[in-house]
């Protein structure tokens, strides 16, 4: 059973690899993105496709940015942030801030607005000890 993660895992790997992306992204904006099977007590995927969102922190290039996941349940404590998106209360996972590629941008979801990214911004920093 493993053994099929790891293939299906690589198959999607191709295909991100080989994408011809045009796409444009920015920051505060909200994506699903295309990541991989965690370990341990990292974040774990949505679905088989291995998506679950994400928001754009940085833009680094044109090609890359670094990248907040988030999740529908609430969660508190210094490695989280809560902020609202349609109405309902999520929680960005500041321990899990990564580096992505364009390539694993899938559909995007909405715009956070300036206060929530402010928080999120200014959380990160404090965990980081950053200010």
């Amino acid at each position: 059973m493993e053994n099929n993660i790891f293939d299906n895992r690589n198959e999607v790997k191709k295909e991100i690899h080989n994408i011809n992306s045009d796409i444009y992204f920015s920051q505060w904006d909200i994506w699903w993105v295309s990541l991989w099977k965690n370990i341990k007590s990292e974040s774990f995927w949505k679905w088989d496709n291995f998506r679950r969102p994400v928001l754009v922190l940085k833009k680094l290039s044109s090609d890359t940015f670094i990248a907040i996941p988030l999740s529908s349940k609430n969660k508190t404590g210094s490695w989280f942030e809560r902020y609202t998106l349609h109405g309902e209360e999520n929680t960005a996972l500041l321990y899990q801030i990564k580096m992505l590629h364009k390539n694993r941008l899938w559909i995007k979801i909405w715009q956070l607005d300036d206060a929530d990214f402010n928080k999120i911004k200014k959380s990160l920093a404090i965990l980081l000890e950053l200010s």
